[in-house]
């Protein structure tokens, strides 16, 4: 387990000045569960560190193995070292490194095999951060814990000592749908208003400002006609239902997709240059995706391993450009320096690209890769995908 807090959000690489912590991935490449959805089993490949593979050992593993009893999984979520899965029965199962309490067991005792988060029945969607958590319950209700530092569990208070089991965020009610990344949370109502709370040091809460840290939800200014959110290690992007994207937040990799490459953050949503005809989104590090109708796929950002599937290493694309030797894709997602896709026309694979030096690609080997290659899994289909720091899990 990391010694600290510090080191712990040390590893989610510099944006300049910019303080930002490792990604969680619970908006990405994972429905929420729905009337009708079949229940599934989970696999995870890459880093073991603290048993965020869940399957009982701290073993790397550069293919993926079964996460350790889960058989019923509705949705999945991935923090810095942690993994969260949402069972087919609305409760939830943790584990990996749980220093700041991420598992939220009332303990911060690191487990390599899912355990049960305390205290939560009827959810219906959860959110993983850094080292925090959401769940949305049945009722509309939000429920959050582990690390407090930046006021990401929005309880109207910055508090150095974790939350070690689950607690309401007071003053939501009527959310449809959860997001949480590094040390911030979004929730959207039923009004389609999104509210932010948490870190803002680059912006990412969309009030117009940057510096200053938020414990209270408050509306994200200048959103409408919002599909879903995609929340990213420093930047945010938000699909509208006319199929065009907005972003925000850190900019010095060209990450908001505007054209432009700057070291002032972006703190109000604003488009994605030339994107229309998105059907999902995702974010990572420094890099953005978008699947458009067609089944292709844009990336922006940062492509130093990779990660955008151009063919090459190296340098920014501060707009969108395709993805090379992918179609037909129905899914994204994207860990810290890693990005993956599911096929239409196989539903047995993941299709994966970017960084893999702990095996988070999941081939077989620890060779980064500027295209996609192909992941066999055991799953017999593969229903949702997320990733965090230097691993990834699969349902289906």
């Amino acid at each position: 387990m990391d010694t600290t807090l510090t080191r712990r959000l040390a590893g989610a690489a510099l944006l300049g000045t910019i303080l930002v912590s490792p990604l969680g991935a619970a908006d990405q490449a994972a429905a929420a569960p729905r009337h009708g959805f079949t229940p599934h089993p989970a696999v995870a490949w890459g880093s073991n560190l603290d048993g965020r593979l869940g399957d009982g050992t701290t073993q790397p593993r550069q293919t993926p193995v079964a996460v350790t009893g889960l058989l019923s999984v509705a949705q999945l979520g991935a923090g810095t070292g942690y993994g969260i899965a949402l069972l087919a029965n609305g409760t939830l199962r943790a584990w990996g490194d749980n220093e700041r309490g991420p598992l939220g067991d009332g303990t911060e005792t690191d487990h390599s095999t899912p355990g049960v988060v305390t205290g939560l029945d009827e959810v219906t969607a959860v959110a993983a951060g850094a080292v925090h958590a959401l769940a949305l319950r049945r009722d509309g209700t939000v429920w959050a814990w582990g690390d407090n530092s930046s006021g990401q569990l929005g309880l109207g208070v910055i508090d150095p000592n974790p939350q070690l089991t689950p607690v309401r965020v007071p003053g939501l009610t009527k959310v449809r749908a959860i997001f949480a990344r590094d040390s911030y949370s979004m929730a959207m109502l039923a009004d389609g208003t999104v509210l932010a709370w948490g870190n803002n040091s680059a912006g990412v809460l969309g009030n117009g400002t940057f510096g200053t840290d938020d414990p209270h939800p408050t509306p994200v200014r200048g959103l409408h006609g919002v599909r879903t959110i995609a929340a990213g290690s420093g930047h945010v992007l938000a699909l509208r239902r006319d199929g065009t994207v907005l972003s925000w937040g850190a900019n010095n990799f060209g990450q908001l997709g505007r054209g432009t490459v700057s070291q002032t953050p972006s703190p109000l949503p604003a488009p994605v240059e030339g994107l229309t005809g998105v059907a999902a989104i995702a974010t990572g590090l420094r890099h953005s995706l978008a699947l458009r109708k067609d089944g292709t796929v844009r990336s922006w950002g940062d492509n130093s391993a990779g990660e955008l599937g151009v063919g090459v290493f190296g340098g920014v694309r501060d707009r969108p450009v395709t993805v090379r030797r992918l179609a037909g894709a129905r899914a994204v997602a994207a860990g810290f320096d890693t990005s993956y896709a599911l096929s239409r026309g196989d539903d047995h694979v993941v299709h994966a690209w970017g960084r893999d030096d702990t095996g988070q690609l999941g081939d077989g080997s620890t060779t980064g890769r500027a295209l996609p290659v192909t992941i066999q899994t055991s799953l017999d289909a593969v229903a949702a995908v997320v990733a965090g720091n230097g691993f990834a899990l699969a349902a289906g």
